[in-house]
């Protein structure tokens, strides 16, 4: 998949500063040797050659980038590729405003990364897990009160971007569940569910890395906004992050981890070079 123009100017500036190099070291040998006038034009030619193969490669390097790696505010923020249960540190699980563990394709995705966490990675029974989450002091805030006329799942609610610490992940409440449990949410409150992940976050991480996956880019809806991208949720997450009062203090950083079968929509040139107007 093309993410980058051909003759996007980022690549030319790459290419000219790499041959900037390259100019300053021929013309300091040329100095010394001299060039035959007979294979002058075959030299050229091979030096031509080698150019717009150097362009190609930056091309497609460009077109190709699956790690970058930002300094947001003194933080350091790597997006890249990968398996978010494989990174070290603390993993952030989304979970819904009720915190259901039901995997069963209604409440919640088999396909899901909270359906794999609960179904692959959890080291103790769902029981377990629901006496842990119920028993976890959290603050009077966060419980915002019982939905008795839910039938399926759970029915004690928590406001959006309450974070529960269990061992190396931290579940966090990300959508709002409606009465036919479709998970959605609108703009504001993917705003201020980032908001309030970041101070909460900025409260429990412990000076240890953080990965997140990329909120909003499975099921969730967000209402009014259908077709938004996952590189367009990708900076939203990043703005918001900036404007937070989260900060990593080194060697913690943040990881947005982008799962494999997504990074192509994704053009992490655009993420590196906008990383001063996010």
């Amino acid at each position: 998949m093309v993410k980058v123009n051909l003759f996007d100017k980022r690549i030319f500036k790459q290419f000219q500063e790499f041959t900037s190099g390259i100019s300053v070291g021929l013309s300091l040998l040329l100095i010394f040797f001299e060039i035959p006038k007979e294979g002058k034009l075959t030299l050229g030619i091979i030096f031509s050659v080698i150019l717009l193969f150097i362009y190609l490669f930056l091309w497609f390097k460009s077109n190709n980038l699956e790690e970058v790696n930002l300094d947001v505010e003194g933080s350091i923020v790597t997006v890249k590729k990968g398996d978010i249960f494989k990174q070290t540190g603390f993993k952030v699980i989304a979970f819904n405003e009720y915190f259901d563990t039901q995997v069963d394709d209604k409440i919640i995705s088999k396909q899901s990364l909270n359906g794999i966490f609960i179904t692959d990675h959890l080291d103790v029974s769902v029981v377990e897990l629901d006496k842990y989450i119920e028993n976890y002091s959290f603050d009077d805030d966060e419980n915002i009160g019982e939905n008795t006329s839910r039938i399926s799942g759970k029915k004690i609610k928590f406001s959006i971007g309450t974070v529960c610490v269990y061992n190396e992940y931290l579940l966090t409440a990300f959508s709002k569940f409606d009465e036919r449990n479709i998970a959605w949410l609108t703009m504001p409150d993917y705003l201020g569910f980032l908001i309030s992940f970041w101070d909460k976050v900025n409260r429990v991480y412990a000076q240890k890395s953080v990965s997140v996956p990329i909120f909003g880019s499975g099921i969730t809806r967000i209402k009014e906004h259908r077709k938004i991208s996952d590189e367009d949720l990708l900076k939203i997450m990043l703005w918001t992050f900036r404007i937070s009062e989260m900060r990593f203090k080194y060697p913690a950083k943040l990881h947005i981890i982008i799962h494999a079968s997504k990074i192509d929509r994704i053009n992490l040139l655009d993420i590196k070079s906008a990383k001063n107007g996010l």
